[in-house]
C-alpha cells in the first residue's frame, strides 16, 4: 500500500531525513586509507544518537550495522568489520539511514580512498548523475518507469550496468515502503506518481556486468565479474512543484 504524507508528516521526515544526510557527510569524512569499516560505521552510530535519533539499519531484518559499507566490486550490504581496513585507489560505497519522531530517512554514496583510477571516477560520476536524472524524472503525473528509464539509458548508454535484483523503494513510517522503484524500465509505465509520495531512488550501477551474486554471509551483494560498483540514494517528496530532495545536509 502506498502512504502520501500529509504536510505535517512531510515535516517529520525532513527532520530524519537531514540527520540522515548529515550522518552520511560524517561518515564519508571519514573515509581515508587506513580506517576500517567498522569504524566508520560506530561513527555514523555515535552521530545519529546524538541528534537524538536511531540508526534505522541496526537490527533491519537482522543486519548487524549502522550502516552497509560496500567496497569496490561489492554492490551493497557490506557488513561492517574491523578486519575491513580501506586502502588507497578504494572506492567505498556507504549506505545508511535515521528514524526519528516515527520517520525514516535512507541515503547513500559511493567515496574515493584516496586516488582512484580515471575509470572508477567516471562510475562514480555516471552513478550520481543518474540519480539526479531519476529524480528529474520524479514528476507529479508521470510513473515510476519514467524514473528507471532516465536512471537505465543515462547509464547503458555509457557503458555500464544496471542492477536488476535490487531496487528503490517507498519511505515513511516503515524504511521500506511501496512502491518499489526499479532503475530499469520504461518510460510510460507503473505506478503513477502523486504528491504526498516519498520515495528513495538508488542508483546501483557496475562498471561490467549488471549480474550479481551474494556472498555466503547472507548480506552482502557482488558484481558477477569481480568490477567495480557505485551506489547513490536520495529521499526525496513528489509535490506539484516537483521532485523535493530531504536528505540534504
Amino acid at each position: 500500500m502506498i502512504v502520501l504524507k500529509t504536510s505535517r508528516e512531510l515535516e517529520l521526515m525532513r527532520e530524519a531525513c537531514k540527520i540522515s544526510a548529515q550522518a552520511l557527510e560524517v561518515a564519508g569524512q571519514a573515509v581515508k586509507p587506513g580506517i576500517s569499516t567498522w569504524e566508520i560505521d560506530k561513527i555514523a552510530y555515535d552521530f545519529i544518537k546524538k541528534q537524538g535519533a536511531e540508526p534505522n539499519f541496526l537490527g533491519l531484518y537482522g543486519f548487524p550495522g549502522t550502516a552497509c559499507i560496500s567496497i569496490n566490486d561489492e554492490v551493497i550490504h557490506g557488513i561492517p568489520s574491523k578486519n575491513r581496513i580501506l586502502k588507497e585507489g578504494d572506492i567505498v560505497s556507504i549506505d545508511l539511514g535515521a528514524k526519528i519522531h516515527g520517520f525514516n530517512g535512507d541515503n547513500a554514496a559511493t567515496f574515493a580512498v584516496g586516488t582512484i583510477s580515471a575509470e572508477a571516477q567516471r562510475l562514480l560520476d555516471t552513478t550520481r548523475e543518474s540519480l539526479y536524472e531519476g529524480i528529474k524524472a520524479a514528476v507529479a503525473g508521470g510513473r515510476v518507469g519514467d524514473i528507471g528509464h532516465a536512471v537505465q539509458e543515462y547509464c547503458e548508454s555509457r557503458g555500464f550496468g544496471v542492477v536488476r535484483e535490487y531496487e528503490g523503494h517507498g519511505v515513511g513510517a516503515k524504511l521500506h515502503e511501496d512502491p518499489g522503484v526499479p532503475n530499469f524500465g520504461t518510460a510510460g509505465r507503473g505506478i503513477r506518481l502523486l504528491p504526498g509520495m516519498t520515495i528513495a531512488i538508488e542508483p546501483m550501477i557496475t562498471e561490467g556486468t549488471y549480474k550479481i551474486k551474494q556472498l555466503p554471509d547472507g548480506w552482502t551483494v557482488k558484481t558477477a565479474d569481480g568490477k567495480l560498483a557505485a551506489h547513490f540514494e536520495h529521499t526525496i517528496a513528489i509535490t506539484d512543484n516537483g521532485p523535493v530532495i530531504l536528505t540534504q545536509v
